[in-house]
């Protein structure tokens, strides 16, 4: 039952723009069918007037939307994801190469590869910096954590000091270290599970340490913001569409419907998967599919007024 409510908190929030715009588009195409609109507007009142309900409501929507999304749905995110990994994806969680963090002011660690699921890597380092000048260096062939302590095989340190190198070896080294071995690599869905203020602080963090995929924490940043929205560019589209009776009826409305938010959704997937794979900016390829599609709705709204 809780996995339940947070697989239906988690895609409703995706999604409740659409659900929006379609039941927009049905309640108003019956409207129009039954030519109440037309008598609506023949009494005088303007297509504004008209409108001003759809708006009031959209706004109330996407208040309650933001609400959800910056605070209640990434606890149900936290949920769905885990339940997920732990049923259906097991042994999906790829391990990760070439990682590279800054820990702190003066520390940086490197791993060439990263295995999240036994919490192991392999070919580590651990620089250590003062002013800008190396003082020491730690390798080993393999790191894990193991009963609350770092476990380094085959670790080496080498110390610079003014009169030279000093080189310390060890097979094994228990050891603690100023940083959480999940740090390595956050799972892929970690940006989700944070709430919008969590989640700034997180990308501060996550870019003092040089993560090379800030992209996709940027892109679910902003659409925090883009998908609410949204709500009010689809309520446009559905009033201008609808408002206006078809020979087809009902049916032809609720087809445009379903093309124009397919359509939304392709744009969104495609712009979000470009931003996160490349260098692409996250902001326009967030923001994208709703100024393309807000252009759409004031063409119809201008059109529908006529």
């Amino acid at each position: 039952m809780v996995y339940l409510g947070d697989f239906t908190m988690y895609f409703t929030n995706f999604l409740f723009p659409i659900f929006l715009f379609i039941s927009t588009m049905f309640f108003t195409s019956k409207l129009a069918n039954n030519t109440e609109v037309i008598a609506f507007l023949s009494s005088g009142v303007s297509f504004n007037r008209f409108l001003r309900p759809y708006i009031i409501g959209a706004t109330i929507i996407c208040g309650l939307a933001l609400l959800l999304s910056t605070i209640f749905v990434p606890a149900a995110a936290s949920g769905f994801n885990e339940y997920q990994y732990k049923y259906f994806k097991k042994g999906s969680e790829l391990e990760t190469t070439n990682v590279f963090r800054q820990i702190n002011d003066n520390d940086y660690v490197y791993v060439s590869n990263y295995q999240p699921s036994s919490q192991r890597g392999f070919d580590f380092t651990l620089e250590h910096f003062e002013d800008n000048v190396l003082k020491y260096k730690i390798y080993a062939n393999r790191i894990s954590f193991e009963d609350s302590v770092y476990v380094l095989s085959q670790y080496k340190k080498r110390i610079i000091t003014e009169n030279g190198e000093i080189l310390q070896t060890q097979n094994r080294l228990d050891t603690v270290l100023d940083f959480d071995i999940d740090e390595l690599t956050p799972t892929t869905y970690i940006a989700e599970t944070k709430s919008y203020s969590d989640l700034n602080d997180f990308i501060a963090l996550e870019e003092k340490r040089g993560n090379a995929n800030m992209n996709i924490y940027y892109v679910e940043k902003y659409k925090r913001i883009s998908i609410p929205i949204s709500a009010f560019i689809f309520t446009i589209i559905a009033v201008a569409v609808s408002s206006v009776k078809k020979r087809g009826g009902m049916g032809v409305n609720l087809a445009i419907g379903i093309v124009i938010a397919m359509s939304y959704m392709f744009l969104d997937k495609v712009f979000g998967t470009i931003a996160e794979k490349s260098t692409f900016s996250p902001w326009i390829a967030v923001w994208t599919p709703n100024i393309f599609f807000a252009i759409v709705a004031l063409f119809l709204l201008r059109n529908a007024r006529r």
